[in-house]
């Protein structure tokens, strides 16, 4: 089975080896194993490189905008003023954003048994609440350690609209500040949260979940949510496998946001090899979404996404 390659380096092992033309990637943390494993299968049938690096969805729009890359991976829908300078964009898949502890956590059998609401979250994530104690109100006096992130994350934005629930969105500056440290990837604010007792942050499901059976083996886990304030029903309850988390997203169990769609994104138009891979991504390509950690999109909005590709592509 393939799965999603390692994210720690700046390029992917895609565009290594052989021949042809090279279509240059940049941008989301959260999407780029997947789009990784597919540059690895569409190199190995077709006549082309890639070139794939991270370093947000905003450093990815950027560089689309400086003509460094030829597409750009995006962790959020584009914003009014990004279409407006010529930035086009489909969907490819939706990935799931969830709150991280470590899993030594001093009140981790409440967490796992009850779960918080997004309340709770939002009180912990903006330093209302700074006792794990306070949270179930148990006989614990242990400060809560907030980590963020520091690179221009699309997953820190629909976090921070999650948590915002029907009033304005937390911005990106404003989590930070609230945050105890702030870390550049989701790698490296798993790795924070595993090294610490008292942690909490947010990660991408795939950093979460062992890669290759998606199983809850490393030092980290997910906080399920308590979405009608009544405690975890077991309807609720489809945290143990990356498996039963995603059919929770398929079926609209788990909320969007924190789930989102994530995109792949043109200056001006698709043209050549980039815009080749971009079809080939919303056919063949979405067998491959599901074993690597995503949901892949429905058929209807697959439909939207091609029309879209077609009516922005350079012939």
């Amino acid at each position: 089975m393939l799965t999603a390659t390692a994210t720690g380096a700046t390029l992917s092992v895609a565009g290594c080896l052989g021949g042809g033309d090279t279509v240059r990637i940049s941008g989301g943390v959260g999407p780029r194993p997947m789009v990784e494993v597919w540059a690895d299968i569409y190199e190995d049938q077709h006549d082309v490189q890639f070139d794939i690096s991270g370093g947000g969805t905003g450093a990815g729009v950027s560089d689309l905008f400086n003509d460094q890359v030829d597409i750009a991976m995006m962790g959020r829908e584009p914003f009014a003023e990004e279409r407006d300078n010529g930035l086009v964009a489909v969907p490819m898949l939706i990935d799931t954003v969830v709150g991280t502890v470590n899993d030594n956590n001093p009140v981790l059998d409440a967490i796992q048994s009850q779960g918080l609401t997004r309340d709770e979250l939002e009180a912990i994530f903006t330093k209302e609440t700074t006792n794990w104690g306070a949270v179930f109100d148990v006989d614990v006096d242990e400060e809560i350690v907030v980590y963020g992130r520091s690179d221009a994350s699309a997953a820190y934005k629909q976090w921070g609209d999650f948590l915002a629930g029907e009033d304005d969105a937390y911005t990106q500056s404003e989590l930070e500040e609230f945050s105890d440290a702030n870390f550049n990837g989701d790698q490296s604010v798993a790795q924070q949260v595993g090294q610490e007792e008292n942690a909490i942050a947010l990660n991408n499901i795939n950093y979460v979940y062992s890669l290759d059976g998606g199983t809850l083996d490393g030092d980290i886990r997910p906080v399920p949510l308590d979405q009608d304030g009544t405690g975890l029903a077991p309807e609720e309850d489809f945290y143990e496998t990356r498996g039963d988390l995603l059919t929770a997203v398929e079926n609209g169990d788990y909320p969007a946001p924190p789930a989102r769609e994530m995109w792949l994104a043109a200056a001006e138009a698709y043209e050549g090899d980039a815009a080749n891979f971009v079809e080939w991504v919303l056919t063949d390509g979405q067998q491959h979404v599901r074993e690597n950690g995503y949901v892949p999109l429905a058929e209807d909005r697959l439909v939207d996404a091609r029309e879209t590709l077609a009516a922005n592509t350079d012939s």
